[in-house]
């Protein structure tokens, strides 16, 4: 870990978010999407005038084929360097990243970071990666990802009970989120009715890919004060890639080496050594029920195994003692690849303001909200930490 990335605590303010509402949006193209995103971010933050005040543009995108100036073009801002980023389901929080440490290193003063995707105009339900036939291993997300769960279920006697809380929660959590693609409530008889895609995942185990937007506008956080009172700094910010666990002789199929070694740095970076009690509320990576219960463990919220114990509990539930997924997560705010990440930091932003709504989580000014993505099978993952002074 180098000085210079330990060295961006409190340096960068995030001041303006904003963010579409997710779904098939049909009647949207991904411009008009990135501009209601993006003068959301411009409100909040109060520009009035983003071709003057907004030094350079960070975007991430998984499926554009125009690269990055499908988002200048939107935004009719030209002149001034606009980099995309495309790191696979982590696209949205590695933008963000090269927004901070471009703040944090004096680069520039103001900028703005956008996330988006539009997936449902290429005919695609759910997620796309492109996995490698290894040792005859399932080639889709669910396949390969549900080896997790089988692997997971033996060793620490956690069952199909346990990942329906998960999704329980996550849709109750969506029906609070004004912009969430699904709002519906599912009960415990709706999760086991419902088909089987890859054993143990059913249906609402998987989330659905959709169209959407997220922006944020970051600043120095020396100059915040001046733009609003409230502003949110940045805490830690991290991406670690990882070797390809469907080949990795290492891979015990438990855990994912890039959220650990991810959230090592950031721990690190932010200043926490007890993730369980500084952390108020996170955002985590939730393609599938496991891979929410499996970052639990990785993030050190709880201990390796004792994920059932605490999913019985409530401890990540809104009135637990650590609420994940406030807004739905990707299970039901839905999961357009380069907006989530954003999308994350939005939810956190608001929940440290106090403007979530019914979601809010009480008491979470005082600690600090992390947000969390892994990309690929997973090779890669990205974990941002904000906080209030």
């Amino acid at each position: 870990m180098s000085d210079t990335t330990r060295g961006i605590r409190d340096k960068v303010s995030v001041i303006g978010v904003g963010c579409c509402s997710f779904g098939e949006n049909w009647n949207q193209s991904p411009s008009d999407m990135i501009v209601d995103a993006a003068y959301e971010a411009y409100a909040d933050a109060g520009i009035e005038n983003p071709q003057e005040e907004i030094q350079a543009v960070f975007t991430g995108s998984l499926y554009t084929t125009k690269g990055p100036h499908e988002c200048s073009d939107a935004l009719k801002l030209f002149h001034r360097p606009v980099t995309m980023v495309s790191n696979y389901c982590a696209t949205g929080t590695d933008a963000f990243r090269c927004g901070v440490m471009s703040v944090a290193a004096g680069l520039y003063d103001t900028v703005l970071v956008v996330g988006y995707d539009k997936p449902k105009d290429r005919g695609v339900s759910g997620p796309s990666v492109m996995m490698d036939g290894v040792r005859d291993l399932p080639k889709t997300p669910a396949g390969w990802f549900s080896l997790c769960a089988a692997t997971y279920f033996e060793k620490y006697g956690a069952g199909r009970d346990d990942l329906a809380q998960i999704a329980i929660k996550n849709h109750h959590n969506g029906t609070l989120a004004p912009k969430s693609f699904l709002k519906r409530e599912i009960s415990l008889e709706d999760y086991k009715k419902a088909r089987i895609i890859s054993w143990p995942f059913g249906l609402y185990d998987c989330a659905a890919q959709t169209d959407g937007a997220a922006a944020a506008v970051i600043t120095r956080a020396d100059r915040a004060r001046d733009v609003r009172d409230d502003p949110v700094l940045v805490k830690a910010v991290s991406i670690q890639s990882g070797p390809n666990p469907q080949k990795d002789p290492g891979n015990d199929f438990l855990s994912w080496k890039p959220t650990a070694w991810a959230a090592e740095e950031a721990y690190a970076q932010a200043g926490v050594d007890d993730a369980a009690q500084q952390i108020g509320v996170a955002q985590v990576h939730d393609c599938f029920s496991l891979t929410e219960l499996l970052s639990y463990e990785d993030l050190g919220f709880c201990e390796k195994g004792s994920a059932k114990e605490h999913i019985a509990n409530g401890t990540f539930e809104l009135g637990g003692t650590l609420p994940v997924n406030t807004d739905g997560g990707l299970k039901t705010f839905g999961h357009p690849t380069g907006a989530t990440g954003v999308r994350m930091i939005y939810e956190n932003v608001l929940q440290l303001q106090g403007r979530a709504g019914k979601r809010q989580v009480p008491g979470v000014e005082g600690r600090l909200a992390l947000s969390h993505n892994i990309g690929g099978h997973p090779t890669a993952c990205g974990i941002a930490i904000l906080g209030r002074e």
